[in-house]
């Protein structure tokens, strides 16, 4: 698959999210939880969603993976035991999108890093996965995820 990369400006948007570590084997059963105590807690305070559920990933250490797990919010809302309030970066950042299964996207990594390094642009370390369309209502072959490393300022 070809992956059209590009860097985009972005504004920081609010996020309730909860940071913890897992290993790729229970990443699923965690997100599935994690997604489920914050949309319930989002639901509590009458707050509104502003953008599809991510996961910043801080390491790539497969059977110790320091994630967040959120989703941007219409507007700030305090955090409340795990979840915590936050936001996603603004600044520069370069993105993909990569097309089918989650087990699948290691190529659009590969290829953003690569575009990235290409271009002369420097990512922090810290990648985010945000997941545009609903794994239980599509098919895997058609999951959408972006992709998006920050950059740092020059």
């Amino acid at each position: 698959m070809a992956y059209e990369c590009d860097v985009k400006e972005q504004s920081s948007q609010p996020t309730l999210a909860i940071r913890t570590r897992t290993s790729v084997g229970e990443l699923s059963q965690v997100l599935g939880e994690a997604y489920g105590s914050i949309a319930r807690y989002v639901g509590e305070l009458g707050g509104q969603f502003a953008g599809p559920p991510y996961v910043a990933y801080y390491n790539d250490d497969m059977e110790d993976l320091d994630i967040e797990i959120g989703f941007p919010v219409a507007r700030e809302l305090p955090g409340r035991g795990e979840i915590e309030a936050g936001e996603t970066p603004s600044g520069r950042v370069a993105t993909c999108v990569h097309v089918g299964p989650y087990s699948d996207i290691e190529p659009a990594y590969e290829a953003l890093a690569h575009w990235v390094d290409e271009n002369g642009y420097e990512p922090t370390g810290v990648a985010y996965e945000f997941y545009l369309n609903d794994p239980e209502e599509t098919p895997p072959e058609e999951l959408m995820t972006e992709i998006m490393f920050p950059l740092k300022q020059e």
